[in-house]
């Protein structure tokens, strides 16, 4: 989301969208993960064919395999920890800045940073601080000052998501949406990111031109996820906590903003339980009404201001 910053260069805005709708849970019929098909890459080559009627006991060893399997992977931990890809750690401290010349010398643990507007000598200096890198980029919406913006067709280009420039993507076009966002991600990792943060990815849930649904968002989201990885990148979900329990096998953590003002925190609960880290920005609460409840829940909370230009930062830890 955009807005005109001093120099001229639309400002990075990650907030929610402004046409963010109350009570969307129980509108929006968002489906669990058995009504989603997906191919997961990551389940170790493992194939299972649901049998034909009639061949119950089949059926049933089938079935225990699978549980086996799983089971392996609760024991093991996810077989996303195989992939190559940094592990993020449970509770990281972290600082977050999409906008202005990034304030390098905050002690923390990551940084989470444009992915346009910063170079790989950014990255670098970062790495040589003894921090990871986070590469911001929009995988839910098509900015104007992109320079990757002319790739996308006027058949993608929904309404405008309430940021000047800025404009809902049709997340069910994949074959046109995919290529665009491979080459974002692939940027990333030719700057040297060590993980990226896709955000708008709850589109579903806006008022965005195109009839989407949970689903169809979800198949998205997960597609990110996969082809991030592919990359050799972490990647972490970004809101969209309804569909947390679904995406978190996925994903190696999550970004949420103002979970507290919104009631929203335990919907990230279960990043919390498998031991990956939940980061909250808080916009307009100070931090005497949410630290303690963040510190409490194990999640890793921050004040921020809206336009991330790093002019405020107050963490909880």
């Amino acid at each position: 989301m955009a807005v005109a910053s001093v120099a001229g260069m639309p400002e990075r805005r990650s907030e929610r969208s402004l046409t963010r709708r109350q009570g969307r849970r129980e509108s929006t019929g968002a489906t669990r993960t058995s009504d989603v098909v997906y191919d997961r890459s990551d389940m170790g080559g493992l194939s299972l064919r649901v049998p034909s009627r009639g061949r119950a006991p089949v059926a049933a060893l089938a079935c225990t395999a699978l549980l086996a399997w799983v089971a392996l992977l609760a024991l093991a931990g996810p077989a996303r920890a195989q992939g190559g890809w940094w592990t993020l750690p449970a509770h990281p401290t972290w600082y977050w800045q999409l906008t202005g010349k990034i304030n390098n010398s905050e002690p923390v643990e990551i940084y989470d940073i444009d992915g346009f507007e910063n170079s790989a000598a950014e990255v670098s200096l970062l790495h040589a601080q003894g921090k990871r890198v986070v590469c911001y980029i929009d995988v839910g919406t098509a900015e104007d000052f992109r320079p990757d913006y002319h790739e996308f067709p006027e058949s993608v280009l929904g309404n405008p998501n309430g940021w000047p420039g800025e404009r809902w993507l049709d997340i069910r076009q994949l074959s046109i949406l995919e290529p665009i966002m491979t080459k974002r991600f692939e940027m990333c990792r030719e700057k040297g990111f060590d993980a990226v943060e896709p955000d708008n990815m709850e589109g579903y849930a806006n008022d965005t031109g195109f009839p989407l649904t949970a689903e169809e968002q979800l198949t998205y989201n997960l597609w990110v996820a996969d082809e991030v990885h592919s990359l050799g990148m972490a990647v972490l979900q970004k809101n969209d906590g309804e569909q947390t329990i679904e995406q978190e096998p996925y994903f190696d953590g999550a970004v949420t903003e103002e979970c507290n003002q919104w009631h929203e925190c335990a919907d990230f609960d279960p990043y919390l339980a498998a031991g990956e880290p939940v980061l909250n920005a808080e916009y307009k609460l100070k931090k005497k009404r949410f630290c303690a409840a963040d510190e409490a829940a194990g999640i890793m909370g921050a004040r921020f201001n809206l336009a991330l230009n790093g002019k405020r930062f107050a963490p909880c830890w």
